[in-house]
């Protein structure tokens, strides 16, 4: 059997991650009902910062004082980004968030991209105003703005999620961003859910922190290795059409021929952005690295 390209495999991996968060969103529909979405959010990165810590047992003294930094920052921009995403859904229709989220991943295409890599970015674009359609509700100001900061977070977690993939052999990146991401939110929500956590909920978020995040954070982080940065933006918009699509097989929600044109153009997009987006070189896993976390 013939080996995947880096593209391919990476891009194998980013769709596997999506697919991952939204079946973990539609699994944590009880878990937002007792402890609110902040608190489910919390909930899972707290839990996901104990099992990446337990699983890959880092010593902090194989990490180089660049990578401490660039994971602290992901952390920041990985709290950031689930916090003001739950906080923007609160306040808006769930597709006008998700069109003003994307412009995160989309600036970082548009930007990162150049020939053909644009316009894949560009028919994303237009498949994901297609498939959200933010017109079609009223905008908060406030859920704008957290809709807006979310975007930005988001575009800083991919940026980041690269830096540190290279610099951090094996999940070893993860186990500083994770744990900063769950102070992060313990700080935000923690206080206010503490109160109504029952043995039953630890349990349940236990078993969801592995579907979301732990499992699409780390897919994401090895992807990051084999794709630019602009190939792995347009990806995302892929994420909105397998919203859905599960939304029509698990819950019978017809789509509208525009979301069904809206899915067409991702798709491409995405098959676009596969075929052009491999990053030069070996995979940074691959390769002899300075810094490696012991597994």
């Amino acid at each position: 059997m013939p080996r995947l390209s880096p593209a391919r495999t990476g891009a194998s991996m980013a769709v596997t991650s999506m697919l991952c968060v939204q079946l973990g969103l539609a699994a944590s529909v009880g878990l937002i009902d007792d402890l609110g979405s902040s608190g489910a959010a919390w909930l899972r990165l707290a839990w996901a910062a104990v099992l990446l810590v337990a699983i890959v047992r880092p010593r902090p003294s194989l990490y180089t004082r660049e990578a401490v930094v660039a994971g602290v920052a992901l952390g920041l921009a990985t709290g950031g980004v689930t916090l003001l995403f739950m906080a923007a859904v609160a306040r808006l229709p769930l597709g006008t968030a998700s069109a003003l989220e994307f412009l995160g991943p989309l600036g970082v295409a548009v930007v990162r991209s150049r020939g053909t890599g644009r316009l894949w970015a560009l028919l994303a674009a237009a498949g994901v105003l297609l498939l959200t359609q933010p017109w079609s509700g009223h905008a908060d100001p406030v859920g704008v703005g957290f809709a807006l900061g979310a975007a930005c977070c988001w575009a800083a977690y991919i940026l980041l999620t690269q830096r540190v993939g290279d610099a951090v052999a094996g999940l070893g990146g993860l186990t500083i961003s994770m744990p900063v991401a769950a102070l992060l939110a313990t700080a935000v929500a923690g206080p206010s859910v503490a109160g109504r956590l029952t043995p039953e909920l630890l349990l349940l978020g236990l078993g969801l922190a592995i579907l979301l995040p732990v499992v699409p954070f780390a897919l994401e982080l090895v992807a990051l290795r084999r794709l630019t940065t602009a190939a792995f933006g347009t990806l995302m918009a892929l994420e909105p059409a397998f919203a859905l699509v599960i939304g029509l097989l698990a819950l019978a929600q017809v789509p509208n021929p525009l979301s069904v044109l809206g899915v067409g153009l991702v798709v491409a997009a995405g098959i676009g952005a596969e075929r052009s987006g491999a990053r030069g070189g070996e995979p940074v896993d691959e390769a002899v690295e300075p810094v490696r976390s012991t597994v």
